[in-house]
């Protein structure tokens, strides 16, 4: 577990107030697995690899249970009152239909007859329970998963699908982080709203930001999610 939790160390920084700040540390360059050192699998590896193609499809599933997931506990938060937790679920539930789109794009170019899956959720476990959940699906697959299928699709020059599970690998890492500190702190007032990139389903706390760190990507066309 502690490896697992390694790729999350230097993404937090506080302020006096207790307010997260996602600090950008953006790169010179455009991160990618050859010039990066957060690639590596856990020891104790969970992730059935298959074929690149299986390994998209896997993808999906699991992306498209994850958004349907957050969708479900986005809806209870907000019933329950906590709108700035349902705006978090609502931008990483809209994160995972990005990394939904470029997966199945690929997955059509080799077997187009593919149905596309579609999954409905629905929640009434504790908020602080749901965020810890998110956290660890996200962890998997920022430091399990994704890796695995990275280097699947190295090893079969899958250069495609190479770029795609890497954005998506990397993002996982950002949304990880993010539930980690709303359950911390979920009681804690916060009025700093959520932003998406639309290309890679980087999410950034607060409007100081440049670019995605991820694709680098402006902060103009990111998509505000407010409460």
């Amino acid at each position: 577990m502690d490896a697992q939790f390694n790729c999350l160390k230097t993404m937090i920084a506080r302020d006096r107030t207790g307010v997260m700040n996602m600090t950008q540390h953006v790169r010179d360059v455009i991160p990618t697995p050859d010039n990066s050192t957060n690639f590596n699998v856990v020891a104790d590896s969970k992730t059935t690899v298959g074929t690149t193609l299986d390994n998209l499809k896997a993808a999906v599933n699991g992306e498209t249970g994850a958004s349907a997931t957050y969708s479900a506990y986005a809806e209870q938060a907000d019933a329950e009152g906590h709108k700035r937790l349902a705006s978090l679920w609502r931008a990483t539930a809209a994160a995972e239909q990005i990394h939904i789109a470029m997966e199945y794009n690929l997955v059509m170019a080799e077997d187009e007859n593919w149905p596309r899956p579609e999954v409905s959720k629905s929640s009434d476990t504790p908020l602080d329970l749901n965020l810890i959940a998110s956290a660890n699906g996200e962890i998997y697959e920022t430091s399990d998963m994704y890796p695995s299928f990275i280097k699947k699709a190295q090893e079969e020059g899958k250069n495609a699908a190479v770029l795609v599970f890497t954005r998506a690998k990397l993002a996982e890492g950002y949304h990880a982080a993010l539930y980690l500190d709303a359950y911390n702190n979920i009681d804690t007032p916060n009025d700093e709203h959520y932003y998406l990139c639309p290309v890679c389903g980087y999410i950034h706390q607060g409007k100081d930001f440049e670019k995605c760190p991820i694709c680098f990507t402006p902060a103009s066309k990111f998509v505000e999610y407010d409460f």
